[in-house]
């Protein structure tokens, strides 16, 4: 047993307790990311755990003091005062054995701050902005784990960031009715009037010709900053490439299943279903076994 293995054992229960966050709440993330080795696993739990504190702090409690308290706690453990709270000392194993980066934690709750004053995007390059802040800092979390075996090249935390965006925006695209009816529109404003789909046709939850443009458009983009990724993975350490490859296939299968659905996303949530999640993730197993990099349209 190594030293690190023995880090992890020793707060077995606080781990687990992460466990159960991001299983109660992502079925992507966690599907893809139980394909981890057993250190690296536990700690993507600990930062997902991070990740839904912060974002529950404005959607469940909708309170700026919950994330000032939430900021607290994270400059606190970053000066070496870890609270006594199974979030804080399981994300100690993770600060102990992998080269964490602290921006990223607090670009998360700036992000949230932003959903706190919401106001809708005015175009696709202030959505992307926003995406960065509440995902894109996600997967720049994420990188110090996945690569482990030296300092994360610049181009590949690009890549991080460019896939954080694209699960966000397809969170977006795949949540427009939940998020309306909470009062909060991330279609950009430049975007709805391109494809003459209006405010008042979104209220109505008008599905036609217009919307499936509008919808369309922002979904190309994702698909877009999906790519980098399903390039960069072989960058990453061996044991992190399928589980990241996967991450990425499954939430790009979101996309799919809207499509599928008719674009009923203004009034039902769409999900990947086990089965077919299992052939995503067949499908991103032999992308990596592939002889040559390929392009997304070749493997889907």
């Amino acid at each position: 047993m190594t030293v690190q293995t023995e880090l992890f054992e020793k707060r077995a229960d606080d781990f687990a307790w992460c466990e159960e966050v991001i299983k109660r709440n992502s079925k992507s993330f966690y599907r893809a990311f139980s394909l981890l080795p057993a250190c690296k696993r536990a700690s993507v739990y600990a930062l997902y755990a991070f990740c839904r504190a912060a974002d529950d702090s404005v959607d469940r409690d909708k309170s700026a003091e919950a994330l000032d308290r939430l900021e607290g706690d994270l400059a606190d453990f970053f000066a070496g005062r870890v609270p006594d709270q199974p979030l804080w000392r399981a994300m100690g194993v993770v600060l102990e054995s992998f080269s964490i980066d602290e921006r990223p934690f607090f670009d998360m709750i700036e992000g949230q701050r932003r959903d706190l004053a919401f106001e809708q995007p005015k175009t696709l390059a202030d959505l992307e902005e926003y995406a960065y802040y509440v995902a894109g800092s996600v997967g720049l979390m994420l990188l110090p784990i996945l690569h482990a075996r030296a300092s994360v090249p610049e181009e590949l935390k690009q890549s991080g960031i460019d896939l954080g965006i694209a699960m966000q925006i397809t969170n977006i695209l795949r949540d427009v009715g939940e998020d309306l009816d909470n009062g909060r529109v991330y279609l950009p404003v430049e975007s709805m009037r391109a494809a003459h789909y209006s405010r008042r046709d979104l209220k109505r939850r008008l599905v036609d010709e217009s919307f499936v443009d509008l919808w369309e458009s922002l979904a190309e983009r994702a698909e877009v900053l999906y790519l980098p990724m399903q390039f960069d993975a072989a960058l990453l350490d061996e044991d992190s490439r399928f589980a990241t490859i996967s991450s990425l296939f499954l939430y790009r299968g979101i996309l799919d299943q809207v499509r599928e659905g008719g674009y009923r996303c203004l009034t039902s949530r769409s999900v990947v279903s086990q089965d077919q999640a299992r052939k995503l993730i067949a499908e991103a197993e032999a992308l990596l076994r592939a002889e040559r990099p390929l392009v997304f349209a070749e493997v889907r």
